[in-house]
C-alpha cells in the first residue's frame, strides 16, 4: 500500500514536472524569443520595400538636368515558392529555361527566406502582361523602381550615372542597400548619394495561399513611406553648357567656367563626351563597355583630371610674384631681339619675332617670351645663382597660393593635383647644386614639368579678375529648398599679391583681345580680357585660353584646352568668346572676324588616332568604373626618350620632350 501511495506521488510529480516545462517553454516561444514569431509572420506576410525616387538635379536657372522614369522588377521569396508552370513564367518574360535556373539558384544563395532581384528593368508591356498573371506565380512579385532621364543630354561628366550596389556596397551601409538596389557611381551623383537616394518605405502585407495581397498587416501600424531624394541646384547654365558641348564636339580638351564673385562653376565640359541615356537601362553594360573602347576616353573628366603645360596662360604668375617682391615694378623694361640667353639654352618668342623694348603690358600683349624668362631668372637669382633651390622653394610657394600644385577642394571626386616641381625633385635629377635657373627656364613660360588642370586654369582667371584672391569653385549651390554652400566656399582665399599690381597685368589682357593675338575673339560690347597659349606636347601644340569678362565687375572667367589643335588663338579663344557672350548676353553677335559658331561646330580636330596613341593615357577600367566609382587613377607609362625629363605627373595628356620655347 505504501509503496502505491510512493509511486503515485512520483508519477504525479513527473507530470507536473512536463507540464511546468511545456509551459515554461510556450511562454519563452511567443513572449520571449520572436523567432517562432518571424517565422509565422513570414508565411502570412510580405515585406515590400518601397523604392523612392531619386532626387532631381537642375541648372542654376531651375532647368531640369536629370530627373527620374519609372521601371519595374520582378522579385521573389525562393522558400514561398510553389510548384507553377515555369514555360508560361519564362514567355511571359521573353527568358528560357535556362536563365530561370540560374536567377532561382541565385535568389536562394542570397536568402530563401528574404526577397532580390529576379529580373530587372521590364518595360510597360512586358510588365502589364506579366502583372495580369502574377497570382499564378507564388513567390514571386513587382516592385517600382527608377532610373535616371536625361531630357537634354548634357553634363555627362558632370552628372555622373547610377549602377547596382555591389556586395562592398551593401556590406558598407550597414544594411540598408539590398540587391538590385542603384548607388552614385561617378560625378555628382556619388558626391551626393546620401542626399539624392531619399529614404527608403516598408510595407507589410497579408497574402493568402494563392500569393494574392489580403490588406496591411495591424491595419498598416509598421508601413513607413517612402520619401523622395533631395533636390539639387546645381551652378551650371544649361544654355552655355550645351553650347560648350557643341562647340567642342569631334575635339578632345576641356571647358571650364566660374562665376568669380562666388566661386560656381557655370560651365564644366569634358570632350569628347557622351549621352548620358546610354548608361541607362538594359542595354547599359554593352554601351559601357563601347564607350570604354572609345580611345579618345570619354569617361576620362578633363576638366579635373587631364594635366596640360599651361603655357603663356601662366606667364603672368611670374610677374605678380616679381612685382609683389620688388624684383620689377609694371615699368621695367626688357629689349626682345626675338629670343632670350638663359645660359647656354635659347628661349625663341613666337616665329622669333624681335618684341623690341616692352614692359609688363605690352609684354603680356604680345606674349613676349624673352620678358618672363628675364623676370623669372630675376627671381630665380635674386640671392645669387648659386642659392636657386632656395629662391626656387619660395617661388613655387608663391605659385601654389594661386591654386596651382593641389586640390582645390572641388565638391566632386576625382580631382587632380596637377603638378608644381619641387626643388627636391630637381635636386634628384641633378644632384644639389647642379642646376641653375637656365635649367628650369621653361617654367617661366608654362612649359616643363609644370602641369595644371583646367578647373586650375580658370580659377587662376577668377583670381586676376578678383585683383589676388579666390573663392573655391563648387558645382552645388542648394539641397531643396536650403542653400548649403560650405563653409569653406564662403572663404577668400588670399594669393599674397597686392591689389593694385593686377591693373597693370589686366592692361595688356585686354590688349589681347582688343588688338593682340586674340583680335578675331573680340566680342562687340564687352570688355574681355584674356591670354592665348600654345602649349607644346608631343605632335601638335595644345590651343589654350584663358580670360574674363567684362573687365569690370567680371561675371565669368573661362580656361578652354583643345588638345592638338594648334595656335591658342585660332581655336581655343573664339570658343571661349561664344561661351562669354552667350553667358553675358544669351545671344552671339556677328563678329568683325567673320567667325561663326556653326564653323566650330562643324569642325573635327581629333587628333590623329596613330599619333595620339602614342601620348600616356588614363588606365580606365569598365568594370571598376561600373561596380565601384574608382577615379581613374594613373597613365601608361611611356619610355623616356633622348632629352626627356622624367615627370611624377600621373593624369598629363602630354608627357614628352620639354621645348625651350613656346610658340605664342
Amino acid at each position: 500500500m505504501n509503496s502505491f501511495f510512493e509511486r503515485r506521488y512520483i508519477i504525479a510529480g513527473t507530470f507536473i514536472t512536463l507540464i511546468l516545462i511545456l509551459l515554461a517553454r510556450l511562454f519563452y516561444i511567443q513572449i520571449i524569443d520572436d523567432r517562432y514569431l518571424l517565422y509565422a509572420q513570414g508565411n502570412v506576410l510580405r515585406r515590400i520595400y518601397l523604392n523612392p525616387a531619386r532626387g532631381p538635379i537642375m541648372d542654376r536657372n531651375m532647368k531640369v538636368l536629370v530627373q527620374n522614369e519609372p521601371f519595374y522588377d520582378v522579385m521573389v521569396i525562393p522558400k514561398q515558392v510553389k510548384p507553377f508552370d515555369t514555360l508560361e513564367f519564362c514567355r511571359l518574360l521573353g527568358i528560357d529555361k535556362g536563365d530561370f535556373d540560374k536567377r532561382f539558384e541565385k535568389a536562394i544563395r542570397y536568402s530563401p527566406n528574404l526577397s532580390s532581384v529576379f529580373e530587372k528593368q521590364l518595360s510597360a508591356q512586358t510588365y502589364a502582361a506579366f502583372q495580369e498573371r502574377l497570382s499564378e506565380f507564388p513567390g514571386f512579385f513587382s516592385s517600382t523602381r527608377y532610373l535616371r532621364t536625361y531630357p537634354d543630354s548634357v553634363a555627362a561628366q558632370f552628372l555622373g550615372f547610377i549602377g547596382e550596389v555591389t556586395d562592398r556596397d551593401m556590406k558598407k551601409s550597414g544594411g540598408y542597400y539590398h540587391p538590385g538596389d542603384y548607388i552614385g557611381v561617378t560625378g555628382v551623383e556619388r558626391s551626393y548619394e546620401d542626399v539624392l537616394r531619399g529614404r527608403r518605405g516598408v510595407q507589410n502585407l497579408m497574402v493568402d495561399s494563392r500569393n494574392r495581397p489580403k490588406g496591411h498587416y495591424a491595419n498598416g501600424a509598421y508601413d513607413t513611406t517612402a520619401m523622395a531624394g533631395e533636390r539639387l541646384i546645381s551652378s551650371l547654365d544649361k544654355r552655355i553648357q550645351r553650347l560648350g558641348e557643341k562647340l567642342m564636339q569631334n575635339k578632345v580638351g576641356s571647358i571650364v567656367a566660374i562665376e568669380p564673385s562666388t566661386g560656381e562653376i557655370l560651365c564644366y565640359v569634358s570632350s569628347p563626351t557622351y549621352n548620358p541615356n546610354r548608361l541607362v537601362g538594359r542595354e547599359r553594360g554593352n554601351n559601357a563597355a563601347a564607350l570604354y573602347k572609345d580611345p579618345y576616353k570619354p569617361f576620362f573628366i578633363r576638366p579635373i583630371q587631364a594635366y596640360y603645360p599651361p603655357g603663356s596662360s601662366f606667364k603672368p604668375l611670374s610677374a605678380l610674384i616679381a612685382l609683389q617682391e620688388g624684383i620689377i615694378t609694371p615699368q621695367t623694361t626688357y629689349y626682345c631681339p626675338g629670343y632670350y640667353w638663359a645660359g647656354n639654352h635659347k628661349v625663341p618668342c613666337f616665329h622669333l619675332e624681335a618684341h623690341g623694348l616692352v614692359n609688363l603690358s605690352s609684354a603680356v600683349a604680345e606674349s613676349c617670351n624673352g620678358y618672363f624668362s628675364m623676370v623669372f631668372e630675376k627671381l630665380m637669382n635674386f640671392y645669387g645663382a648659386k642659392n636657386t633651390s632656395t629662391t626656387f622653394s619660395g617661388w613655387r610657394d608663391n605659385v601654389c597660393k594661386f591654386g596651382l600644385g593641389s586640390r582645390l577642394g572641388l565638391d566632386m571626386p576625382s580631382e587632380g593635383k596637377g603638378n608644381v616641381p619641387t626643388s627636391k625633385y630637381y635636386d634628384k635629377i641633378y644632384h644639389p647644386g647642379g642646376w641653375r635657373s637656365s635649367t628650369v627656364i621653361s617654367l617661366a613660360i608654362g612649359q616643363g614639368e609644370l602641369q595644371a588642370t583646367p578647373l586650375q586654369l580658370a580659377n587662376i582667371e577668377c583670381t586676376i579678375a578678383n585683383h589676388g584672391f579666390y573663392y573655391k569653385p563648387h558645382l552645388i549651390k542648394a539641397i531643396g529648398d536650403k542653400e548649403v554652400i560650405r563653409a569653406e566656399y564662403k572663404v577668400k582665399n588670399s594669393v599674397g599679391i597686392d591689389s593694385n599690381y593686377f591693373e597693370p597685368l589686366i592692361d595688356g589682357m585686354q590688349a589681347v583681345v582688343d588688338h593682340g593675338t586674340a583680335f578675331r575673339s573680340k566680342i562687340p560690347g564687352i570688355v574681355m580680357c584674356g591670354k592665348t597659349g600654345t602649349a607644346q606636347v608631343h605632335g601638335e601644340d595644345n590651343s589654350v585660353f584663358v580670360a574674363f569678362a567684362p573687365r569690370d565687375n567680371p561675371k565669368i572667367a573661362i580656361a578652354v584646352v583643345v588638345e592638338n589643335s594648334g595656335e591658342g588663338a585660332k581655336w581655343a579663344a573664339p570658343i571661349a568668346s561664344f561661351i562669354v557672350e552667350k553667358y553675358l548676353k544669351d545671344s552671339i553677335s556677328v563678329r568683325e572676324s567673320g567667325i561663326t559658331t556653326q564653323e566650330f561646330i562643324n569642325a573635327n580636330r581629333l587628333p590623329d588616332l596613330d599619333m595620339y596613341n602614342q601620348q600616356p593615357k588614363p588606365k580606365a577600367s569598365a568594370k571598376d568604373s561600373l561596380k565601384h566609382a574608382k577615379p581613374d587613377s594613373g597613365v601608361k607609362k611611356a619610355a623616356l626618350k633622348p632629352g626627356q625629363q622624367k615627370s611624377k605627373n600621373k593624369y598629363t595628356a602630354s608627357a614628352y620632350p620639354i621645348k625651350r620655347r613656346e610658340d605664342e
